[in-house]
Formats: structure tokens, C-alpha cells, sequence
């Protein structure tokens, strides 16, 4: 059977302003900026970035299976002769190009996802409660930046009957050209807080950056924003300024549209009660968690704006799990008996310390069991960086975590807080800690592994599932 085609060359071309040089395919079947992962008969983005320059791959994805591959005019030189080429002036503007090709071309209901904290699993909780009603593409990973969201965007095939894009920032103005981009119907904003305090002097400029996202917003279109946020009141009149006149909260609050009931937490899932718009409903979410189960709210408030049956998406969460460092599971089997590895390695700030305290607090321990934080930095919180990181003391109180390890200069403004019974051992570097932790855990013990992706926790978590867990542990939990 013949691959799907996404795109033809013609449109490509014209759509970008691209020049064809050699005998280009008729089609493609999909859009690759990564020639380690391009899918044979896709084309290949030869995009330059923070490190790598594209062009250099070029032979290495035709290897792969690219049927062609889209190169600036000063870097042609740099493709072999026998690749076919689509050339434009700026290879990331012609993705773009595309990408607004592909939204025009599309009739899918979109939907964007940003926030603080959240973006990527309630954009792949609308991905699943919309895909029991028809055809969703969705953002792979977080692609939310740049490039992210015209690659997600160009690989939107027009067949979709609903789109989800995540949209992220680091400064402010970045999600505005991103939003006009996407031009969503419905435009979530899950929560604001803490996080990129080194490029905001504030969590009201951080909120009027993620506000952007309104400006995207369809004519006619809604806005979803967090009721128990103290910056809700901030965002709903962003909203209203740009126009939008469906506003739906969601939370706890008495006020909230999409309202929270109960929530009871499981050793792998939840069990939520809620109201939505008016009518009461009972689901399960696949993954445990309180704030996933309030951004489930979030996602069954874009199901009721967008006329899809509230019951059948609200069904659809029992199979959402958490994404590769997002707090993926897995058991660890130690000489003296089973314990419990949970993966939050991918990222950090002060709320999803919080929130992952909370799961470890939760998780269940052996009869000599502990439960034991393995912390990295979190990065990027500006002058409040040291006092953000003392007080994640009180979560690790409140949750009774028993054992806090610490890794990175940052950390160290904790481990100074810490009372001795609770510290387990500190080092300058993630990889200097490894050895203690492997030593330290036992049967029975609840392990969490979290910070910064650029804190390097993620070898720890490796090496704990060599030691205790079978070396493909994680490989399947990303694939």
C-alpha cells in the first residue's frame, strides 16, 4: 500500500516560493527537520540551528529515505547532486510559509495550549478526548517554539477534523506571531506561575505574555483560562480586549464553568467528579495527579465549545498517560524487593515541584519503604532563584517525603534548609550524585527524579532502571 500523501510538491513549491532543481517527486507523505528520524518519502527541512546547521544532513536523511530535501539559496552547494531540492531564500521562513499553507487548506477545529506549567499533557488530553470523535493531529513532544509549532502546523494533513498545537515562550512577543499562525478556535491557558523569572520582572508580565494567544484567536472563537489562578482576572481581560466573547474558567473556584467536584486520587490514576457547563459527570484519568485531573477540566470545557459529546471525550482520559520525564512509572526491583521509579527528569520550576511532591506523597511504600526526591536545579528563575528553591522545603514536608537528594549549584539554597533527617546527600553535579543514589534506595522505597532538563537528571533515572529496572525500561517509556 502506498504511503498517504500530506503534500503535493507543486503546492509545496508554490506555497513557499520554492525553486525545483533536479526531478522532484510528485508528493511527499511527511516533514522532517531531523534527518535521524525522517520517515522515507518525506521531505527533509535542512533548517539551521543553535547547533547543528541542517544543509550538513542533507545526505544523511536521502539515506534515510527523504524524497527530497528543502535548502536555502547560499547553502544549496552544500546537498549532493543527486538529492532533489526544493531552494528558498530562508529554509525556517519557507516552513512557515508552509505551515500557512497547511492552516488554509485545513477545516479542522484547533485548538492552542499554553501556560506556565501543563502545556504538553493537556494538549495530548484534548489530542485523546477529541480523537474518540474524529481525526486529531496534535504537536509531537513539546514542539511549541519557533520551529515546533510551523513543523507541527505543516504536517497537518487536511483530512483532520481537529488540530491541537502546544505554544511556548521564553520572552515576551514570542507567542504572538505563533498564535496568528495557528489561528485557533478554542485557546487554553492553564495556568500562570513562576517559571522564565529570568527574562520577567513579574508574574503579571508572564501572564500578559502567555495572553498573547488570544490574539490568534478565531473570530467567533472562545478562550479557556484557569478560575483558581490569581492572574485570571489579568488574562480574561486580555481576552476581552482581543475580541474574544466565550470565556469558560475552570477550577475549583464556585465560579468556574468547568468546575472540579472531588477528585480522588489512585495509585495510577484518578477519579474525577465535575461539572461541565451545567451537568455533572464522573471519569477516570489515566495518570494520577491533581493537576491533571483540573486540566482535565480544561479539555472537557474545549469539548462542550466545540459541540463534541462531553461523555465520550471525559471517557477517552481513562487512557491518558504521562510523557517520557513527565512522571512515567516504573517498577524498580531491588535484591531485597520491589520498589517504585518515578520520572520527572524532563523539566522543573516551583509548581511542578510542587504537583510531583504531591504524586511521591501519594505514591504507595513497602512496610521499610521510604519516599525519596532526587532533585536538580530549576533554571531559568532569575534573583528569586535561591529563595524559590529554599521554600520547596514545605511541599517536601507536607508530602512526608522522608529522603531529599540534591544536585546543582541552586539546589544547594534547599539542601542548607533541609533538617538533617531528611537529607540524603548533595553534589555540585547530577553525575556526582548517581553512585549515592543507587546505594541508597531499597525495597519498598518511592523514588522521584526531577529538575531541569538542563540539569541533567535524566542519567540517574538511566541508571537506575540498569540497576533495577532492565536497560529498556526507558527506550519503552519513549517510544
Amino acid at each position: 500500500m502506498s504511503d498517504p500523501v500530506l503534500w503535493t510538491v507543486a503546492a509545496m513549491a508554490e506555497a513557499m516560493g520554492a525553486e525545483p532543481v533536479g526531478v522532484v517527486p510528485a508528493t511527499v507523505s511527511g516533514i522532517s527537520i531531523d534527518s535521524r528520524t525522517v520517515a522515507p518519502g518525506a521531505a527533509f527541512f535542512a533548517i539551521k540551528g543553535d547547533q547543528h546547521d541542517g544543509h550538513n544532513f542533507i545526505a544523511a536523511a536521502a539515506s534515510a529515505g527523504a524524497s527530497l530535501a528543502v535548502a536555502s539559496t547560499q547553502k544549496r552547494g552544500l546537498a549532493p547532486g543527486s538529492v532533489p531540492l526544493l531552494v528558498v531564500p530562508d529554509v525556517l521562513a519557507g516552513l512557515t510559509a508552509l505551515a500557512r499553507a497547511a492552516r488554509a487548506r485545513s477545516s479542522a477545529q484547533v485548538i492552542a495550549v499554553t501556560g506556565s506549567v501543563g502545556k504538553t499533557s493537556t494538549k495530548e488530553a484534548v489530542k485523546l478526548a477529541l480523537g474518540a470523535s474524529g481525526e486529531t493531529h496534535a504537536s509531537v513532544a513539546s514542539f511549541n517554539n519557533h520551529w515546533g509549532v510551523p513543523l507541527s502546523l505543516a504536517r497537518l494533513a487536511p483530512s483532520a477534523r481537529y488540530a491541537v498545537f502546544e505554544i511556548g515562550m521564553n520572552h515576551a512577543g514570542e507567542i504572538t506571531p505563533l498564535a496568528r499562525l495557528v489561528r485557533p478556535r478554542v485557546a487554553i491557558v492553564t495556568t500562570i506561575e513562576p517559571v522564565h523569572l529570568e527574562f520577567f520582572d513579574s508574574l503579571e508580565a508572564i501572564a500578559d505574555a502567555k495572553a498573547e494567544i488570544f490574539l490568534g484567536v478565531e473570530p467567533g472563537g472562545a478562550a479557556v483560562i484557569n478560575r483558581d489562578n490569581a492572574q485570571f482576572g489579568r488574562l480574561q481581560r486580555h481576552a476581552h480586549n482581543a475580541g474574544i466573547k466565550k470565556i469558560v474558567s475552570f477550577g475549583q473556584h464556585p465560579e468556574a464553568g468547568a468546575r472540579l467536584v472531588s477528585y480522588t486520587p489512585e495509585s495510577a490514576a484518578s477519579v474525577v467528579e465535575a461539572n461541565i457547563s451545567g451537568a455533572r459527570i464522573t471519569y477516570r484519568v489515566g495518570a494520577p495527579g491533581r493537576h491533571l485531573a483540573l486540566n482535565s477540566l480544561a479539555v472537557l470545557a474545549c469539548a462542550h465549545l466545540l459541540d463534541i459529546d462531553v461523555v465520550r471525550a471525559a471517557s477517552a482520559l481513562a487512557e491518558l498517560q504521562p510523557a517520557p520525564g513527565r512522571g512515567t512509572r516504573r517498577r524498580l526491583q531491588m535484591p531485597d524487593g520491589p520498589g517504585l521509579l518515578i520520572d520527572e527528569s524532563y523539566n522543573a520550576n516551583p509548581a511542578s515541584m510542587r504537583a510531583a511532591f504531591a504524586l511521591l506523597g501519594q505514591a504507595p511504600v513497602g512496610p521499610r519503604g521510604r519516599r525519596i526526591a532526587v532533585l536538580g536545579d530549576m533554571l531559568e528563575l532569575g534573583p528569586a532563584s535561591a529563595a524559590l528553591h529554599r521554600a520547596l522545603l514545605d511541599p517536601i514536608r507536607e508530602n512526608d517525603i522522608d529522603l531529599v537528594y540534591c544536585a546543582g549549584a541552586l539546589m544547594q539554597s534547599l539542601w542548607q534548609a533541609l533538617p538533617d533527617a531528611r537529607r540524603g546527600g548533595y553534589a555540585e553535579r547530577a553525575a556526582m550524585l548517581e553512585a549515592d543514589v543507587l546505594a541508597a534506595v531499597r525495597g519498598g522505597d518511592a523514588v522521584m527524579v526531577k529538575g531541569s532538563l538542563g540539569s541533567k537528571m535524566g542519567p540517574i533515572v538511566d541508571a537506575l532502571l540498569r540497576a533495577y529496572g532492565g536497560s529498556s525500561a526507558r527506550a519503552e517509556a519513549r517510544a
